[in-house]
C-alpha cells in the first residue's frame, strides 16, 4: 500500500513537472494557421490553453482549427489583414469577444520576401516592414491593457537575419532587428506591470514554405545537404514544434522570471564556430 501510494504521488509530480500551467488562458497567435505558427497554436492547445489564430489564409485557418479540435483542443481563427492596423485591432477584439480575455500574443507573421538595398524600392522597403514589423507594435498596442489584466506574456518571433544579415533582404533583415530592439524595450516597459516579454529565434527550420523554396532550386537535394552540413547540432534542420516549445515555454509562468531574453534555437547555427562543423 504505501508503495503505491508512493508511486501514485511521483507520477502526480512528474505530471507537475510538465505542466506549463496554460489551463484556460488565451493567447494570440499571428500566422498562426501555417508553418512555425501553427506548430505554436497546437502545442497551447495540447498544453490546456486556448489559441486565437490570426491568419489571412481562411481556408488554412478552417484547417487548423479542424486538427486542433479533433484533438482535443481549444482554439478560433479570424482572418484578417495584419498589414492593416484595424485589423489588428479586430483580431485582439476577437480574442476578448470570444473568450472574455487575453493571457498572451504571440507575434509571428511574416515571410522573407527579398526586398533589397538594390533590387528593391522605397515602397516595396515599407511594404516589408507592414509585412513583417508593424502587426507586431499594432497588436500589442491593441492588446496591452488586457494583458495587464492578467500580466500575461508576449513571444516574439524574430530570425538569425537580424544577427548575422544574409544579402538582398534588407527590409525582412531590418524587421527582425527591430523586433529585437522591441523585445527589449518592451520588456523594460512593462515591467511594472508584470508582463514579460521574450523573443524566440530561429534559423533554418524546416517549414512548407523552405520546402516549397528549395524545391523550386536547380539542385534541391544538394542545397539541402548544404545547409544542414552547417548546422553545428546534429546537422539537421530546426523542427517547427521545436520552436514552438520554446515559444509556449516562454508564455507559461512556468517562465516566470525571464524576461527580455532573445533566445536562439537552432542548432547552433548563428553562434558556434564553423570550425565545429569542418572537425566532423
Amino acid at each position: 500500500m504505501c508503495w503505491a501510494a508512493t508511486l501514485f504521488d511521483f507520477i502526480k509530480f512528474k505530471k507537475n513537472i510538465v505542466d506549463l500551467q496554460l489551463h484556460k488562458k488565451v493567447f494570440v497567435v499571428s500566422g498562426g494557421a501555417k508553418g512555425i505558427g501553427v506548430s505554436i497554436s497546437k502545442m497551447i492547445a495540447r498544453e490546456g490553453g486556448t489559441a486565437i489564430i490570426a491568419d489571412s489564409d481562411q481556408i488554412a485557418n478552417e484547417k487548423a482549427i479542424a486538427e486542433i479540435r479533433l484533438n482535443g483542443g481549444k482554439a478560433y481563427a479570424i482572418a484578417v489583414d495584419l498589414k492593416e492596423p484595424g485589423d489588428c485591432k479586430k483580431a485582439i477584439e476577437f480574442a476578448i469577444d470570444t473568450c472574455q480575455r487575453l493571457d498572451g500574443i504571440v507575434n509571428n507573421a511574416g515571410s522573407n520576401d527579398s526586398v533589397g538595398l538594390q533590387s528593391g524600392s522605397p515602397e516595396k522597403f515599407i511594404e516589408s516592414l507592414q509585412k513583417n514589423l508593424f502587426h507586431y507594435y499594432n497588436l500589442v498596442h491593441y492588446g496591452i491593457e488586457h494583458l495587464k489584466e492578467h500580466q500575461g506574456s508576449i513571444v516574439n518571433i524574430s530570425s538569425k537575419v537580424a544577427d548575422t544579415g544574409q544579402g538582398n533582404t534588407s527590409g525582412y533583415a531590418a524587421s527582425k532587428g527591430a523586433i529585437n530592439a522591441l523585445t527589449r524595450e518592451w520588456a523594460a516597459e512593462f515591467l511594472r506591470f508584470g508582463i514579460r516579454v521574450n523573443a524566440v529565434v530561429p534559423a533554418e527550420v524546416w517549414t512548407p514554405l523552405y520546402e516549397q523554396w528549395i524545391a523550386k532550386l536547380p539542385d534541391p537535394e544538394t542545397k539541402k545537404k548544404e545547409i544542414v552540413q552547417a548546422i553545428p547540432f546534429e546537422n539537421r534542420f530546426t523542427t517547427p514544434e521545436e520552436i514552438a516549445a520554446m515559444a509556449v515555454f516562454l508564455l507559461s509562468k512556468v517562465s516566470s522570471h525571464t524576461t527580455g531574453q532573445i533566445i536562439h534555437v537552432d542548432g547552433g547555427y548563428t553562434h558556434l564556430d564553423r570550425a565545429l562543423v569542418l572537425r566532423k
